[in-house]
């Protein structure tokens, strides 16, 4: 009798074990972790990189993301094409290249599809208000900053001052710095004049222009449009910076402005990019209070502007909210 009752409370604390392990939540689910290919720690992509890497480490279980500083956008679709990033900000130009297999990218095609398409771009062109560069002929002579290399700001840059009639070697003395550094040679009065590609505000702008003395100048680059439209057609337009957008600029600024695009490598699962983009909408309020330029993630254009095919993953979630355009 002993052996059966023995028995039968090995059976039932085995059915409880059991059931235990069965009801437990499972923490035991390896993490996924992505990287974000975004830009300089003085632009948009890195603080909006950030607050991505947040929402998604924080609402989609057993992903974490992570913000990388990089060069931006070329630099950014190699690391995609190479699986050293997940995800990755991108000009749409530069995007345009990748798919293509021509600039930077010449003679591959990168295998990157879109996620969303994010926010506008607007061409800088930074200067002192005490100085006597007021158009982009004015620039030749001048020691001038054209980005980073392997950034955006770099290709837009060269086709700029090609379309400028400007000669990159013999008009201007070149320098390769990010927009921080840019902004710091400034001030010091290294150089004349930088470029920048970036949303508005970018930080090391206002930072400049807080800057005690210091009153900035944005050259007015519009004219350029029908050369840059060269490189594809719906790739660039023409917009008003808005007054006050920096300290002393007191009248809009009518520049260049080409569309920032989110990527993944066409084999992120997709389920993953499911996720990745609807998350991004779900909480996109969490978004606009790390960066205002988050304001501008809205679906009708988050579907409309992109060079490159969208993710399997990302259209699904587009159909499900009756976005998505063919």
């Amino acid at each position: 009798m002993w052996t059966n009752i023995r028995l039968t409370l090995s059976l039932l604390l085995a059915s409880l074990i059991l059931c235990a392990c069965g009801a437990s939540p499972d923490n035991t689910a390896a993490k996924t972790r992505l990287s974000i290919a975004t830009g300089n720690t003085g632009g948009v992509y890195y603080p909006y990189g950030g607050g991505i890497a947040k929402i998604i480490t924080e609402h989609i279980p057993n992903v974490e993301a992570t913000a990388e500083v990089t060069a931006a956008s070329v630099d950014n679709l190699k690391f995609v094409r190479d699986h050293t990033a997940d995800l990755a900000f991108t000009m749409a130009d530069t995007l345009a290249d990748s798919i293509n297999g021509t600039g930077a990218f010449e003679g591959g095609k990168l295998p990157v599809r879109t996620l969303a398409v994010l926010y506008k771009n607007y061409l800088q062109v930074v200067t002192l208000a005490s100085s006597p560069i007021r158009t982009l002929a004015d620039l030749k002579g001048k020691v001038v900053s054209t980005g980073a290399p392997g950034s955006g700001t770099e290709v837009i840059a060269f086709r700029t001052l090609q379309a400028a009639g400007i000669d990159l070697e013999r008009d201007i003395r070149k320098q390769a710095l990010g927009v921080s550094q840019s902004a710091d040679a400034l001030k010091d009065g290294k150089i004349d004049a930088f470029f920048w590609v970036g949303g508005l505000p970018t930080a090391s702008l206002l930072d400049l222009a807080h800057t005690p003395g210091i009153q900035i100048r944005l050259l007015s680059n519009e004219s350029i449009l029908p050369a840059l439209q060269a490189y594809g057609q719906s790739l660039y337009g023409v917009e008003q910076i808005p007054p006050n957008t920096y300290p002393g600029i007191e009248d809009s600024v009518p520049v260049i402005w080409v569309a920032n695009v989110l990527v993944a490598h066409e084999g992120m699962p997709e389920q993953l990019a499911y996720d990745i983009t609807k998350t991004l909408f779900e909480h996109r309020n969490e978004l606009v209070a790390i960066h205002p330029e988050a304001k501008n993630l809205v679906l009708a254009s988050a579907v409309d502007g992109s060079p490159a095919p969208f993710h399997p993953g990302a259209i699904r979630y587009y159909m499900e909210q009756n976005a998505w355009r063919e």
